[in-house]
Parts: structure tokens; sequence; C-alpha cells
């Protein structure tokens, strides 16, 4: 057992947000610690690490256990760099050296004044350089470059100021730290929060492999699918546990629901009629003549017996969430957003260039990248809050734009909710409270300082906002940050009957799922497009990887046939290189001398004498698997074509007949190539 906690509860003044969380964690399990926004899940969190204590209750954990924590943003100072960020997860091995370069200064000084009684000097020297050595102080830069290359932290970055950092590239130092730490227990929060596709692709990679115990709270449901194999779900105040990962959860505690739904219904049946029995006994006893003392007798035992029944409390089958429902005032034209031929840099560096595609109205399309690629950038250029280097970015007509960026709320507003809430709609109070209420913020909640929030009810209360402002264009960045799951779930279901345009920036692979008609891939400078959801674009990027795999392997077999064919080949070329003296013993050629080269008995003549080569049996087997994958993306565009919505939009048909020539010509071309191998 690693971790154990029975009965904890935890005030916060007068508050009671953990009543009785009572759960296990063995060796080497990886936990998702889930539940909605303010259930007290980081509060947990702190109370593991050891940074507070319960008011009640135990809470174990193995003696000597190394922990490594990762808030949701670290924070290391405003003067450190990155490198010296990184090296403090090595603090006791780099003062050891410190004090190692110490004592050899030392021990040189005293040689050259010739002292001789260096003995406890070296002993001590030795001490060091053993414990050194034995904690992996001679690998600690390797170790750095290791870890930090994974993740996704360039060396480029290394002298930068970590207070300059983003929000993301904060997260994957921080968590570079506790990973050169190689703690016993890891504790994350939110840790996919700001981190790129890639980044979690390799963190999950990571925590798979990962030998020991991992706590998380996350409310990304892909990233806890993929990693974990238990979850612990805080509600009302407890903790139940289920031994699955998320979506085997959500089935697990549907049934269960159901199940305490029922006992509490079948509790509530023999209740009501233990006490109507009660109250007939009673009755009888009262109107008996002479009274009769029995009853009574019967009644009270029947109360007893009542009273110490454990009574099973209601079960909550739907929870309130935030009531989200997305309207537009007027419909844009055929085209919302055209992007021509942008180009963006910063910094001294090119973000993008070329960019050019065009968004329907009623598309759905999710902006996906790595951390640094522009996406946020271009959201502001087409925003008009930055201008281009170069293209041209156009509304459609008729086009009204609601935006939600990604950002914490402002440390400057001294503002209530309800105040920014009705400055911002120009709303009655009264109206004000009961819309807001639809976004979670009851009673007092209302009166908080936008300042104060945190980020689930920050972006609660935007949210609120721009449905009320009715856009028909919805440009989104990262907006299920901070967001519990029940909330995702309400935005999602919110734009899936959403009528307008929606450009999102996202991560969040499970929403990109379910929101996304297209995906638009923004890497090394250039925008590519993926018909489909987030598994479709996953899908075509793993079909072209396995077809550069393969391309890569045929090349190699090109260049370098196996067997003695290939030897000859590297000795012929090096007879070539060294004038050509060499090539006819190379080639195998008995008797001497540059006859030999030539005439029916000679290599060149047997070479011409033999029967032409069978074709490469795997090099045809691609083509045709080459030709039929091209021939079937034809028949989708053709099937596309014929689509009513398509021949009512002419732009939409010239695109579609664009791409069906590319493909027709590598149709083509494919058949050359195949014709050509078998002849």
């Amino acid at each position: 057992m690693m971790i154990q906690c029975a009965h904890i509860q935890k005030y916060y003044g007068a508050e009671l947000v953990l009543t009785d969380v009572s759960f296990e964690i063995k060796e080497g399990e990886t936990v998702g610690l889930i539940g909605r926004n303010g259930t007290g899940k980081t509060t947990l969190m702190r109370l593991l690490t050891g940074s507070e204590a319960p008011d009640q209750g135990a809470l174990m954990i193995r003696k000597d256990a190394v922990i490594g924590s990762l808030a949701q943003i670290p924070d290391y100072g405003r003067e450190e760099t990155v490198y010296h960020v990184l090296q403090s997860a090595f603090r006791p091995l780099l003062e050891a050296r410190a004090e190692m370069t110490r004592l050899e200064v030392e021990m040189s000084l005293a040689a050259a004044d010739g002292q001789n009684d260096l003995e406890p000097l070296l002993q001590q020297y030795g001490r060091l350089q053993e414990s050194f050595e034995r904690g992996g102080g001679y690998e600690i830069e390797a170790g750095i470059d290791r870890i930090a290359g994974g993740i996704g932290i360039p060396k480029d970055q290394y002298d930068r100021p970590f207070s300059s950092l983003s929000g993301g590239e904060k997260t994957k130092v921080g968590l570079a730290v506790i990973l050169l730490q190689n703690p016993d227990i890891l504790l994350l929060d939110e840790p996919t929060n700001h981190l790129d596709m890639a980044a979690i692709e390799w963190l999950e990679g990571f925590l798979r492999s990962f030998d020991g115990t991992v706590v998380v709270i996350s409310h990304d449901r892909y990233f806890l699918d993929a990693v974990v194999e238990k979850i612990v779900d805080i509600e009302d105040g407890e903790a139940f546990t289920y031994h699955c990962n998320y979506s085997k959860y959500k089935e697990e505690k549907e049934t269960r629901l159901l199940q305490q739904f029922a006992d509490y219904q079948e509790q509530q049946k023999k209740i009501k009629k233990m006490q109507e029995t009660i109250k007939q006994l009673i009755e009888w006893g009262n109107r008996s003549n002479p009274p009769n003392p029995g009853f009574h007798r019967r009644a009270a035992s029947m109360q007893k017996a009542l009273d110490r029944m454990v009574k099973l409390k209601k079960p909550i089958l739907e929870r309130k969430r935030i009531d989200l429902q997305l309207e537009q005032a007027d419909r844009s034209g055929k085209e919302a957003l055209i992007l021509s031929e942008v180009s963006q840099s910063a910094g001294g560096r090119k973000l993008y260039e070329g960019v050019s595609r065009t968004l329907r109205y009623g598309e759905n399309a999710a902006l996906i990248g790595g951390n640094g690629a522009g996406k946020s950038t271009l959201l502001k250029s087409i925003l008009g809050l930055s201008s281009p280097d170069a293209g041209d970015i156009r509304l459609g007509s008729r086009v009204e734009t609601g935006y939600l960026a990604q950002e914490s709320a402002p440390a400057d507003e001294e503002g209530t909710v309800l105040q920014y809430f009705r400055d911002e709609l120009g709303m009655e109070t009264g109206e004000a409270r009961n819309q807001l209420a639809r976004f979670l913020f009851y009673g007092s909640d209302v009166f908080k300082k936008v300042r104060s929030l945190s980020g689930g009810e920050w972006t609660r209360l935007r949210l609120a906002i721009l449905m009320y402002k009715k856009p028909n264009l919805l440009l989104l960045d990262e907006p299920t940050n901070h967001l519990d799951i029940d909330s995702r779930e309400a935005l999602e279901e919110a734009l899936e009957e959403y009528p307008g345009s929606l450009l999102a920036v996202s991560h969040d692979r499970y929403f990109i799922n379910k929101i996304a008609g297209q995906v638009w891939l923004l890497d090394h400078g250039q925008l590519s497009v993926t018909w489909g959801n987030f598994d479709d674009f996953r899908a075509e990027r793993l079909k072209r990887e396995a077809a550069a795999e393969a391309a890569g392997a045929d090349s190699q077999r090109r260049v370098a046939p196996r067997g003695d064919g290939g030897a000859a080949t590297g000795r012929a070329t090096a007879a070539a290189q060294s004038g050509g003296a060499a090539l006819a013993p190379a080639a195998g050629v008995a008797g001497p001398g540059p006859a030999a080269a030539a005439g029916p008995g000679s290599a060149a003549g047997r070479e011409a004498s033999r029967p032409p080569k069978a074709p490469n049996p795997a090099a045809v087997s691609k083509l045709e698997r080459d030709i039929a994958a091209a021939e079937a993306e034809l028949a989708a565009v053709d099937a596309a074509m014929l689509e009513p919505e398509a021949a009512c939009d002419a732009m939409r048909l010239t695109e579609l007949q664009a791409g069906r020539n590319q493909l027709q010509q590598r149709v083509d071309d494919l058949l050359e190539q195949y014709f050509a191998l078998i002849e």
C-alpha cells in the first residue's frame, strides 16, 4: 500500500469541503482523481503533498516514499533560467559537487604549502564522490537533455527566464523537474491543460511505462482513458472508487446510481409501511376498551427498529450543470471566413506562411498544432486584433463573431460577477441573476470579485456572455481548459446544436471528436486539412507514417540488396571510385587484365545474356495498395460532388473538381509505375 485515506475531513473556515473521504492506492497504480469543480480535489492533493493536514481522519503514505508534485501552473521565481529550474531537481547532488570542488581547491592549496596531513580531506572527498556517483551525479546533464527532449523542451530555451514562458511551456518544465527527481509517487494536477498534443501523447507513453504510483487530477477524458486503471470520484465530500478507466467508470457509475435509487425507493416503501403500522397499532391500543398496552409496546418496539435503521441517502441521478444554448441572431453568408495566402512572423520567427482556407457557414473546424505554432495568433488576426505580415483575411457577409480567449480572469477587475455581466449585456439586476444561475452562479456567488474567480468560473461567466450576444461565427481558444467534465459535456452538446460556424483551437481530443467536422493542422508553418474528427485525423496520420516507413524500407532495399549482391555492389562502387582497376575481380571474373571485361565470356557479356529479373513482389504489392487507396479517394470525391449541398454550391464544386483532378493524376502516375514495373 502506498497511500491510505481513512474518513478524512477538511474544513476551509466554516465550510466542510471533505466530509468522509476513504480510499486506498497500491504501489504501481495510476489513479484518476475526478469530480466537479469545487468538490475538493485540489484540497485533497494538498493533503497528499503534506502542505496541509486533515482536520479529522487518518492519511498514511509509505515511509520514505519520494513524492513529486506538479501544480496546474508551476512557479520557480522570476530570475531563474529554464536550465537552472531543471537543475533544481538535483539540488543535493549539485551541493555535493560544489563541496567536492571546494575540497579540491583546499587540497591543492595544502599540497602547495607542503602540508602532509591530507588524509581527512581525502576521506571526506572520497565519501562525497561515492555518494555523488551513486546518485547519478555524472549523468545530470545527460538526464536533463533526455527528459527535456522527450517532453519537448528545446535546448535554445535553456537560457530563457522561466517567468517569460507560456503556461504550456511552464507546465512542461515543471513536469520535467519532477520526472528528473525519479519519484515513487507522482501527483499531477491538470497536467494536460497547457500541453500540446505531442507533449500529451509523450506524457501518456511515459505514465504507461512509469514504475511508480501516479495520482492525477484531470478532466481530459481521452487522457484518463489512455493512462488510468482506477478512478476515485469525489462527490458530496466523499470518495467513490471504481477499478477501471474513465469510459468504463461512466457505465459503472450509472449502474451504481440506478441500483442506489432502487434501494432507496425500496427502503422508503419499507419505512412508510412501518410508519403506517406504528400509527395503526397506536390507534388500536387507544380504541381498545379497556386500553390494550400490548399494542403500544409493539408500536414502541417497531419505532425503535425504525430509529435504528441506517437511512439511505437519495442519490442524485441528474446534477445541475450549465444551461448553455448557443443561438445566432442572424445567419451569415455562405462563406463565413476566407484566408488567402496569410503569413505571420513573431519574434524574428516565421509562424506560418501562405495559409489559405475557407470556412463555410455551418462548418465546424478544430485548429490544432504544437505550442508556439501560431494558432492563437491566427485567431487574433481573424478578429482584427493584429495584422498579418502578408495575405488577406476576410469575414463573410453578415458575420458576427464571438470570441473566447485563452486567458485568466483579469487581475485588475474590481467588479463583481453580477456587475461584469450586467455591464457587458445591459441587463436588469433581477434578470441578470436569473441568467447567471443557469451558469451555476447561485446566491452569494454573484457577488464574488471577478479577479478572484477560478479558471472554471471565469470560463463559465464568459460563456454566459457569449450566449446572449448570439454570434454566427464562434472563435474559441482552448474553451475546455479548466472546465469540469459536466461543463465540457454541456458545451459539446450546445456546439453540436449550434447552427452557425465554428473555429476552435483545442488539444482536447475527446472534445474534437464530438464537435469537429474538419481538423486544421498548423505545423511547420503550413496548414493542412483533414475531413472528419480527431480519430479520422489520427487514422490519416498513421496511414501516412506507415506509407513513409514502407517507402523508406523499399528505398533501403533498392540501395543495399541482401546477400552477396550487396557486397558485390559495394565492391563495384569502391572499384569505380578507385579508377575501375578492380572492377573485373570484384565482379567475380577469372583472368587478369582489361580484356577480361569484354566479350561473351566476360561478366558484362554474361549479364547481357541473362533473362530480365522478375519484379520485386513487395514493390508490386505496395503499388497495388496505393492504387486501390487512391481510387477509393477518387470515388469518395465523386460521391461528394453528387450530394445536393455540393450541387448548389459553385465554390464547393470547384474545389472538389480541383481535388479530383489531382487524385486522377496521382492514379495515372501510379498505374504508369505499375505497368513499368511488371513489364
